[in-house]
């Protein structure tokens, strides 16, 4: 082999790692930012999935990258029919890569893509009817322990696999999120029909101790996330119900607003540092429409706005 030969090779080796090794430190920076363990591998997903698709392009080092590869990625997402939401969360942990490695100079211009777009859909929130008939439908205390802890109270699915016994106060009904969504410590209040449940439930469990998880899998350990979403899965298989844990979380929004919660609670409540995201939950629905448009109609009320006037 020629000397010019092993010199390319050695170089496209380590170009090669050059692009492994930026993506690495990208990971390393969200760990050493003390991101969830789930976010992590929402980027490994993401983010890391584009890594290895540009290494199938030969682009082999971060300075290479360009928007064209990236909505050309993009657009194979779009073409294997992957839902806006998934294109999107790919786009956001793309952005925030390249960002980074910008900033760490692995690369000298910065790259700018356009946002794929998601379509405003109406997102599916349980009723009151619709939550008794999942809870009638709940065979076990820790599944309708479940269900009435995240319509009561919003909580992650991540959060309320971290939970403990000893983070809730049974007399009062606070409960500690000792670390929510970006490592955000808050404290959400759980209702006294819910508090009774999980006591009911756990009156059920051979033995709890001070870690022990307040919700617990058949094995009496901590749930694991993919464990968490069958027991969903069974129950709409059960009831027909569309039901989902970050559905539950919008449940929380629109019952409570209704049951006339002030928006500022609301928020803290759902770990938000700005309205936005409780604007986002907070959709309205058909429901809500009829009820405020027969109470506040113009035309309805005419007569009585004419004689005030």
């Amino acid at each position: 082999m020629s000397t010019n030969t092993t010199t390319e090779k050695r170089t496209l080796t380590s170009f090669s790692f050059a692009l492994r090794d930026a993506y690495t430190d990208f990971t390393l920076s969200r760990q050493a930012m003390r991101v969830s363990p789930t976010t992590i591998s929402f980027y490994k997903y993401t983010a890391g999935f584009f890594v290895t698709w540009l290494e199938l392009q030969s682009v082999l080092t971060p300075q290479e990258v360009t928007a064209r590869h990236v909505r050309a990625y993009l657009a194979e997402l779009i073409a294997r029919e992957m839902s806006d939401n998934t294109v999107n969360g790919h786009a956001r942990a793309i952005r925030t890569m390249l960002k980074f490695w910008h900033a760490e100079k692995y690369m000298s211009d910065a790259v700018a893509f356009e946002m794929p777009k998601i379509e405003k859909k109406r997102l599916p929130v349980l009723t009151a009817n619709e939550v008794n008939t999942v809870l009638r439908s709940c065979k076990l205390a820790r599944d309708k322990a479940i269900i009435l802890l995240m319509v009561d109270t919003g909580l992650r699915r991540s959060e309320v696999i971290a939970l403990n016994w000893t983070d809730v106060d049974f007399a009062t009904g606070l409960a500690q999120v000792k670390r929510g969504k970006g490592g955000k410590f808050r404290s959400v209040v759980i209702g006294a029909t819910s508090r009774r449940t999980l006591l009911a439930y756990r009156r059920t469990l051979a033995k709890v101790t001070e870690t022990a998880p307040l919700i617990q899998c058949q094995a009496s350990t901590r749930f694991t996330g993919s464990g968490f979403l069958q027991l969903f899965r069974r129950i709409r298989k059960v009831t027909g119900i569309y039901i989902t844990p970050h559905s539950l979380r919008r449940t929380f929004v629109i019952l409570s607003l209704r049951s006339g919660m002030d928006v500022l609670h609301l928020q803290a409540l759902l770990g938000h540092s700005t309205l936005n995201m409780v604007q986002h939950y907070a959709q309205m629905i058909d429901e809500d429409l009829l009820q405020a448009h027969n109470v506040h109609s113009p035309v309805d009320n005419l007569l009585r706005l004419t004689s005030k006037s």
